[in-house]
């Protein structure tokens, strides 16, 4: 199971942050069993996307953590705002440097990572993923991955998002707590404690026991997909958004007024066909519902990781907590 533990973002806009985030990439390797090589492997590629940020990008922002999908390995993603590059096969190339580019050092870093994945466009800005494995093996295909980050400068976030793989496809869970703070965070952690009891019921199961189980607390917005391999079983509840994005195009999914805890009518699921290759998205009020998926060409071809990361930067908005999840259609 996935949880998401609360993401510590880190602005990567002085020279001082590359030996500070280096440091924190080490402390994660160490506390995911990595050796003493491989730890000095992560640290490298790491120090180099940072610097390259500091010395090149618009805005550039960082976050290193323990990889959602296991203990034993660390990710790694930084996002800025320009300028973007558009022949990323070229920007690979070792010894390739364009001012304006990560450029510097890229195809070292991706042969150093288990695996990344890059989203770019010139103008707009840069979306760089990196995990590392101890052995340096690729691990198994995410077929989830999001993102949170806090109001302005609050080190808490009140949203929070948990993810399983079931015999029935990928449950996710995405909670917006109400407000912000430490409030909002008991909240939406405590709907992810309640359905990691019982994470193969249906979505309205999973969501009548999560508003039993908000009571307690200030409640909040909830948003429950079980994505198979043909179709997506939704239930929402509250000010949160759901949407199947398939190419250029993308489809809301009905979330009913309400509190979760608190105020709600009959609860209801609705059930969407999902086209092969289809990507399916939660976020919470924290992200704009304004985004335009054709204005971000092959953007959903990418990871899930980079999906998320990518909608973050379009649509965020300062003014609230903010939580994405990206899930992919089964194979």
């Amino acid at each position: 199971m996935t949880i998401a533990p609360g993401d510590t973002w880190t602005r990567a806009e002085d020279r001082s942050v590359v030996g500070a985030l280096r440091k924190t990439a080490a402390t994660l390797a160490v506390a995911a069993g990595f050796t003493p090589v491989r730890t000095e492997q992560m640290a490298i590629a790491v120090g180099e996307a940072v610097s390259n940020l500091v010395k090149h990008a618009t805005e550039g922002t960082v976050l290193l953590r323990a990889h959602p999908e296991s203990a034993a390995a660390v990710e790694f993603v930084a996002i800025d705002k320009g300028p973007g590059f558009s022949d990323f096969a070229r920007v690979l190339r070792d010894g390739h440097s364009t001012a304006g580019t990560l450029g510097i050092g890229l195809g070292a870093m991706s042969r150093m990572a288990s695996g990344y994945d890059v989203y770019s466009q010139p103008g707009k800005g840069t979306v760089l993923t990196m995990h590392f494995w101890e052995d340096g093996a690729a691990g198994p295909p995410l077929r989830a991955s999001g993102l949170t980050r806090p109001i302005g400068e609050e080190t808490v976030c009140g949203d929070s998002y948990a993810a399983v793989e079931t015999g029935a496809g990928t449950t996710v869970v995405l909670c917006d707590g109400l407000g912000h703070g430490y409030l909002a965070a008991e909240a939406s952690r405590e709907a992810m404690r309640v359905f990691r009891q019982t994470p193969d019921l249906g979505p309205t199961e999973i969501l009548e026991r999560v508003h039993r189980g908000l009571t307690h607390t200030r409640g909040g917005a909830i948003a429950v997909a079980r994505v198979g391999r043909d179709e997506v079983s939704f239930a929402g509840l509250g000010n949160v958004a759901g949407w199947i994005v398939h190419g250029d195009e993308r489809q809301g999914m009905v979330s009913l007024p309400g509190i979760v805890g608190h105020q709600s009518r009959r609860l209801r699921q609705f059930v969407y066909p999902l086209p092969a290759g289809a990507s399916v998205v939660l976020h919470s009020d924290g992200l704009t519902s304004r985004w335009n998926a054709a204005t971000m060409p092959g953007l959903f071809a990418r990871s899930p990781s980079v999906i998320s990361a990518t909608l973050l930067r379009e649509a965020g908005t300062r003014r609230d907590d903010a939580c994405v999840v990206t899930v992919k259609a089964a194979t």
